[in-house]
């Protein structure tokens, strides 16, 4: 394959953008490839060097790349306009809906984007509670703000900055930490902080230290020890959510949470963020409560459009039933070669979700970064050369799409076997 056109682009980038890219997981030693377009289960770079896409923009495109539906829809509205500044039809259709498929969403709030709804649900829990104090998993990420980027996850880890600068001492001190899968290392936390703790924010499946599954009963354990003290918990299902069931990880570890926050799938591709939960809890936002929150873009109709035509399709078309089977595949297959090439690595999958660990599966973060990190690097650059794009870190999860087919998954099962010989 060659590569000339991408390090060209990337040549000229790196001094107009810090790093040369927009996000730091993009920014790939010593290149990224540069994307010229995309359809179903592939991308294409401006090399015209094709991929089967496992990353699916880091867990969207549940449905895959430019779905007919979705990309009718789209057209449709915007024939009728892209912004209003105004309330639309959809946004009452769309929370309608929302509400009858996640047990802990009564109301609910839309924004722009993940970390905006991350944020937002943050300081509703400490107005509703009155108290400062939040703790968070460590490696989990929540965001690029402030009260989350400690022992954040995703492209902090891969780029050995668990902490950022700019964000102040003073701020931070509010922000505890427990490892994920320790009920008695939260228990301790919060009886330390019991008069102060406002909530709890978890995802219930980690997906940004590589993919790390809750123990039996973790998530119960959670919602017990929490309710016990008075201690919102929320579930952080921006990667989880419409993923692992059509109401999160919620539905289908039957764990009801005070707040919910959502984004990815919940766009259909486009730019969103949502935060809901008890009503009691909601009724604080304004303009109904005390709790500020607002934004221009928020209730985007090209975005309310694209998501709520991608929820309506996972509901009508069994989705779910077939991309979690390809998905079993998939990982089955990749755990064979993996035996075949007397490798000691392990596979991770749940729902349409997976990943490879260079190393013993992590219960935490902290076994997380005991992964060969680098030996990952050089799979992945391998694995290019064979046609398939998985997310360039081992701290982040593939995502296997509606789009993706059997021969794909056949070919990259031969892929990863190929690869892993050469390492």
């Amino acid at each position: 394959m060659k590569f000339d056109k991408s390090k060209s682009l990337y040549d000229k980038a790196i001094g107009l953008m810090p790093g040369g890219v927009s996000s730091p997981v993009r920014a790939v030693k010593p290149f990224p490839f540069y994307t010229a377009r995309a359809n179903g289960s592939k991308i294409v770079d401006v090399d015209g060097n094709e991929y089967i896409d496992y990353c699916m923009a880091y867990g969207p495109l549940i449905l895959g790349h430019a779905n007919p539906a979705v990309k009718k829809a789209i057209e449709e509205q915007l024939e009728k306009g892209w912004l209003y500044g105004t309330p639309v039809e959809l946004e009452v259709e769309y929370a309608k809906l929302i509400t009858e498929l996640f047990p802990g969403i009564e109301m609910l709030r839309f924004v722009n984007t993940g970390s905006e709804a991350t944020m937002a649900a943050l300081r509703l829990a400490r107005g509703f509670t009155g108290r400062n104090k939040i703790i968070k998993v460590e490696g989990s990420f929540h965001g690029a703000h402030d009260a989350v980027l400690v022992k954040a996850g995703s492209g902090a880890t891969t780029h050995g900055i668990p902490n950022s600068a700019g964000v102040p001492a003073d701020f931070v001190k509010h922000t505890l930490q427990a490892p994920y899968n320790d009920i008695e290392a939260l228990v301790e936390v919060i009886e330390k902080n019991r008069d102060d703790v406002a909530a709890l924010i978890l995802e219930p499946v980690m997906g940004n230290s590589t993919l790390i599954l809750p123990e039996k009963d973790y998530l119960k354990e959670v919602r017990k020890v929490t309710a016990e003290n008075d201690v919102l918990l929320i579930f952080d299902e921006v990667i989880t959510g419409f993923r692992l069931a059509l109401g999160g990880a919620q539905e289908y570890y039957g764990v009801k949470p005070d707040l919910t926050t959502l984004g990815k799938i919940a766009g259909g591709g486009l730019p969103i963020g949502i935060f809901g939960g008890r009503k009691e809890i909601m009724e604080n936002v304004a303009p109904a409560g005390g709790v500020y929150q607002a934004g221009t873009f928020s209730g985007n109709p090209l975005s309310l459009t694209a998501g709520y035509t991608t929820v309506r399709f996972l509901m009508e078309n069994k989705v779910h039933d077939y991309v979690n089977s390809i998905t079993k595949e998939l990982a089955d297959g990749v755990r064979d070669q993996i035996a075949d090439s007397n490798l000691s690595y392990e596979v991770g999958s749940i729902a349409s979700m997976f990943c490879i660990y260079f190393g013993k599966a992590p219960k935490n973060y902290s076994d997380a970064l005991k992964l060969d990190g680098k030996r990952f690097i050089e799979f992945f650059w391998k694995l290019l050369e064979e046609g398939v794009f998985f997310p360039p870190s081992q701290y982040e999860t593939c995502f296997v799409s509606f789009a993706h087919s059997r021969e794909d998954v056949e070919k990259t099962i031969e892929a990863v076997g190929t690869c892993l010989r050469k390492l």
